[in-house]
């Protein structure tokens, strides 16, 4: 085998960034057919898993959590907003401040999404303990490198 020159790109079946990616699209082709029988996207989906663990959140935080800028992040609330899954209005007390609130419908939404990880468990054969593992490696790389960068704050 030929020895790599060291300005030369590693292959990508070498490259960590990768590895994570081509994992990160092959789940999201995994959870499309739930996804499009939930009427949700992928990116629709995080929004409201955000939501699910806390509602009543600003536009601010909800972005902070997913790394998404507001230009990104609104068009995608609206869409929401338009499907009765949550309500856009500002706060009283601050009016740069929109706070996001759940429907009931956005609410009910949450028991049908729980089919997502039963999915990557049953496809991926791996077990929910061997997925946390390789959850809490992947969470604790992306913060060491956030952390070096100093340009997100980790969710908590």
């Amino acid at each position: 085998m030929a020895r790599q020159k060291s300005n030369d790109p590693v292959p990508l079946d070498n490259q960590v960034c990768y590895a994570i990616y081509s994992a990160g699209m092959a789940i999201q082709r995994l959870y499309k057919p739930w996804l499009d029988k939930l009427g949700l996207t992928y990116p629709q989906y995080l929004v409201l898993n955000v939501l699910w663990q806390a509602d009543e959140q600003t536009v601010g935080h909800i972005g902070e959590k997913l790394a998404l800028e507001s230009s990104t992040l609104t068009p995608l609330l609206k869409r929401l907003e338009g499907a009765g899954l949550l309500r856009r209005t500002r706060n009283p007390e601050n009016e740069r401040q929109v706070v996001v609130t759940l429907t009931d419908q956005g609410r009910a939404l949450r028991s049908r999404a729980g089919c997502l990880g039963d999915a990557l468990l049953e496809t991926s054969g791996h077990t929910s303990g061997q997925l946390g593992d390789l959850n809490r490696e992947v969470r604790q790389l992306r913060d060491d490198i956030y952390e070096k960068l100093g340009s997100w704050t980790a969710p908590s």
